[in-house]
């Protein structure tokens, strides 16, 4: 298996469409010497996704297949100048379906793990899924987790109710069913913070625009949290994985990749 070099998360100002400034994700390395793909043997990429995850893939009222993903990997093959199918799976059928060869990659949030590496090699991570707090808006500005005695409200079962305990063990945390529940918690007063997935919490502060905000930074704790999102395609298929880790590269340095994703997550995560 091979994994994704070196990941440096910088966080870079941009600029979303009500003029606010936004932190975007960047994961290319730029001590890296790009990699010129050799495309001849590679006259079309076959993507495989899934229907079902939102909103990096999934099908819109008319059955249509859209997302993050979907428009990733149609920019991947426009940046590579070379034809592009995107094909839907069931979910557990999906990484033997690109094991099997009826595909050339994955895009669809497979997992980074051993066993995953047995059958496939990965492209460079394009985002990963960090943790953060969410406070009331008034709040946010030089919010510290470490302060005594705060009450942080955090999903029951997740790797974030681990983290909370191994770095703020002060803390007191209230374990709710449901992202959802526990964000209310913030905006109802019941509690001082939240702590979780970024991106699930980025889709309820654009719900509830002017009470709460990120605040302090993003985690990114790989061991916890996840390596991030990264494109499969079977071990040894070298040609397909340089050719989509170059696209990324161009992808990121032409503003691309940013587009895509203020266009899917218009309430930055980072």
């Amino acid at each position: 298996m091979r994994f994704p070099a070196i990941l440096l998360f910088l966080m870079l100002a941009g600029w979303a469409g009500q003029g606010l400034a936004q932190a975007l994700p960047n994961h290319v390395d730029p001590s890296a010497r790009e990699i010129v793909p050799n495309v001849v043997p590679l006259p079309a990429i076959r993507f495989l996704t899934t229907a079902d995850f939102p909103p990096f893939n999934y099908r819109d009222a008319s059955g249509q297949l859209i997302g993050f993903n979907i428009d990733l990997a149609k920019s991947i093959c426009t940046q590579l100048a070379i034809a592009c199918t995107v094909q839907a799976w069931p979910w557990e059928q999906a990484g033997k379906a690109l094991a099997d060869n009826q595909g050339d990659a994955l895009i669809a949030g497979l997992s980074i793990t051993p066993e995953n590496g047995q059958l496939f090699d990965f492209s460079s991570i394009y985002l990963a899924l960090p943790g953060r707090f969410v406070t009331k808006a008034a709040d946010a500005k030089g919010f510290d987790p470490a302060k005594q005695g705060k009450t942080i409200a955090v999903r029951k079962g997740t790797t974030h109710v681990e983290f909370l305990k191994r770095y703020l063990p002060t803390a007191k945390l209230v374990e709710f069913n449901t992202e959802i529940e526990a964000l209310d918690a913030v905006k109802q007063g019941s509690a001082q913070a939240y702590f979780g997935d970024a991106m699930r919490a980025s889709f309820w502060l654009n719900d509830n625009a002017g009470c709460c905000a990120f605040a302090g930074d993003p985690y990114f704790r790989p061991d916890l949290f996840g390596d991030g999102l990264a494109i499969a395609v079977p071990a040894g298929h070298d040609a397909v994985r340089d050719a989509i880790d170059a696209a990324l590269v161009r992808l990121k340095r032409d503003g691309v990749m940013d587009e895509l994703y203020l266009r899917w997550f218009p309430v930055s995560f980072y």
